[in-house]
Formats: C-alpha cells, sequence, structure tokens
C-alpha cells in the first residue's frame, strides 16, 4: 500500500513530501522528477512567482546509488522566496479562497497563518510524488498526459490565448476544463467490494484534493445524462491477438470500480483563480467593517497547470492499485505477478 505526506507553506523554507510503500529495485533519477516539476509551471497565465521560483527536487531519503531501498522517499523542494516571518498580515478574507474558513476553524486573526498552506504551491509536493509513481509506472507500460480542453468557454488555442490576455487586461481570471488520459492500464485494478476501494472514487477523489477543482467526470460523465443505455455502454469484443476489447470507450476505462483494460480518460473543473487584482467585496476580520479583499501576488490562469497535477494525483492512485493486486516489495516479483496475470485474462 502506498501512501503519502506533505509538509511546507507558500513562502516557508521549502516543501517536503515523503512517499511509503515504493517496492526496492526501481531506478529513480532527479531529472525524471525536475522535468515533471518544470511541466507544472508553465502555461500561458501563470504569475511572477514562476519567474522567481525553478523547483528542482532532491531526493533526500529512500535510494541507495539511485535505485529504492523500499523504505520511504523523501523529497525536498526549496523555495528561493522564503519570506513567511516578514510578509504583511492579512485581514480582508478573499471570497473563494478557504481564507475565512480557514480563520473561523483554528481561531486565528491573520489570514496569513491559512493561506501559507492552504495555497497551490503545495501542490509541486504533489507532482513530487506524482513523478516518482510515473516511474513505477513505466515500468509496466502505463503512461499518462494531459490537455486543456476549455478555458473560459474557448476551446481553441488562439481564443483561449485572447481570453486570457483580456483576463489580464481586466485585472481577472479564468477557469476551465482539462482532461487526464492513461493508456496502458490493464483490466482489474480497483474493486467493486467496498466503496473506498472502487477505482473511480478514488480518482475522483484524488483530482477532488487539488486545490480549486469544483468537478471530475470519467469517461462520458455527465453526457450519460442525455443518452439511451444503447447508445453509450461500451459492446465487448475478443481476438486471439487483443484478448477482450471495446470499439467505444464510454466508460473512460473503468466499469464497476474496476479498471477494464481501455484507456482511463477523465476531465475535471477547475474554478478562476481567487486572488483578483481588482477584488471584490469583504469584510475586516478585524474591524467586522466592509473592506476590499486582500490582493496577494497570483496567477490568471492555470488550467493547463492544473492537468499535470491531476496527472500526478492519477498516477498515485494507479500506482496504490497496481501495487495493491500486484504485491509492492521487490520490483522483479510484481513484473512477474504482473506478466503471470496478463497471460492468464488473455
Amino acid at each position: 500500500m502506498l501512501r503519502y505526506l506533505t509538509a511546507g507553506e507558500s513562502h516557508g523554507k521549502g516543501l517536503i513530501a515523503v512517499l511509503e510503500g515504493m517496492p526496492a529495485g526501481l531506478k529513480i533519477e532527479a531529472a525524471t522528477i525536475n522535468a515533471e516539476l518544470k511541466r507544472r509551471q508553465a502555461g500561458f497565465g501563470r504569475g511572477k512567482r514562476m519567474q522567481i521560483e525553478n523547483d528542482k527536487a532532491e531526493v533526500v531519503a529512500g535510494l541507495r546509488k539511485g535505485v529504492s531501498l523500499g523504505s520511504p522517499i523523501a523529497l525536498l523542494i526549496k523555495n528561493k522566496d522564503f519570506s513567511i516571518d516578514t510578509l504583511q498580515q492579512v485581514v480582508c478574507p478573499r471570497p473563494g479562497h478557504a481564507d475565512l474558513s480557514g480563520l473561523l476553524k483554528f481561531g486565528f486573526t491573520d489570514a496569513r497563518d491559512v493561506l501559507e498552506r492552504a495555497s497551490a504551491r503545495s501542490t509541486a509536493a504533489t507532482v513530487g510524488i506524482g513523478a516518482l509513481c510515473k516511474i513505477l509506472l513505466r515500468q509496466f507500460r502505463i503512461t499518462m498526459n494531459s490537455g486543456v480542453v476549455s478555458v473560459g468557454g474557448s476551446q481553441t488555442r488562439k481564443a483561449i490565448k485572447e481570453k486570457i490576455q483580456h483576463a489580464i487586461a481586466h485585472k481577472d481570471t479564468l477557469g476551465g476544463i482539462f482532461e487526464v488520459m492513461v493508456e496502458g492500464v490493464p483490466a482489474g485494478l480497483g474493486s467493486y467490494v467496498q466503496p473506498d476501494r472502487r477505482l473511480d472514487s478514488r480518482l475522483a477523489g484524488a483530482v477532488m484534493s487539488i486545490p480549486g477543482i469544483k468537478a471530475v467526470e470519467i469517461g462520458l460523465g455527465f453526457g450519460y445524462a442525455h443518452k439511451f443505455g444503447s447508445e453509450i455502454h461500451d459492446a465487448i469484443y475478443y481476438s486471439k491477438s487483443q484478448g477482450f476489447y471495446r470499439r467505444t470507450n464510454s466508460a473512460g476505462g473503468i466499469e464497476g470500480g474496476i479498471s477494464n483494460g481501455e484507456n482511463i480518460v477523465l476531465r475535471a473543473c477547475m474554478k478562476p483563480i481567487c486572488t483578483l487584482m481588482s477584488p471584490l467585496d469583504s469584510v475586516n476580520i478585524r474591524s467586522r467593517r466592509p473592506a476590499k479583499a486582500s490582493v496577494q501576488r497570483s496567477d490568471i490562469c492555470v488550467v493547463e497547470s492544473a492537468g499535470v497535477v491531476a496527472e500526478s494525483a492519477a498516477a498515485y492512485v494507479l500506482a496504490d492499485a497496481l501495487l495493491e493486486k500486484f504485491g509492492s516489495d521487490s520490483l522483479s516479483d510484481i513484473k512477474a505477478s504482473y506478466a503471470s496475470y496478463l497471460k492468464r485474462i488473455r
């Protein structure tokens, strides 16, 4: 079983991620992790923080000579912008952010104590964990990618760029929809026997845990609501060369909480960034008087980046499900079990 924890604040010394349960014998290179971290920082509409940070992960535990030992793997991503103790207080919470709810929950009098951890800066650690999981998944020819479906309702690259430029000019922000596709997933990951073991529920929960994500769909998703069953269920076929297969994939690669051997396809909607350069109405939490919301350094649009983070969230879930089915101690043993299983289901 895989499990992980992250720690760190947006303007603290850095971010820490610890992943437990990775098998022994997996070759891990920091350059592979750093390539994923760089992808997270890309995309038109990112803010000035991306010009400051050049995220790089240092593997500080869990490896010997670049190979996993089966013990917890620890990553450290240092922040160049380490200024948490000198930043100004925040007393006017931003609508849409965790500012006010966090203040009420913990009894803080400064929203800085909330936003430093609630910030999406924490997703750099998520991507570090996801990079490790992707390295494992590639050993089994499981790969993934993501792409922007729409931003602010626009779908073409040109229209999306124009939409973001409009938001920049008007001191506004934009959200949108992205898609993650996973190829090479074998049938049989996940389970129908308990709700928390269903692969679709695990994937949806992982993606929904990303800051700013407000909706997730798998396969046809909400499209199921407008069709007859005869139009959308994926008919089953068999050939000696392919085994069982489908000609359509409305299910998005998951049926009954279990992967069915087709590509896993999920989409998610990210809301517009909460920090507006032309802020909305708020209340000063000390005087209780009307005020404009706090303005923090922020992005305009991060839909492309959110897709990269969602890849990482999905990679963690799939790696966990893979180890759950085929073992988790030694990579060579897992590969042998995997090969035997594929032979059986053919």
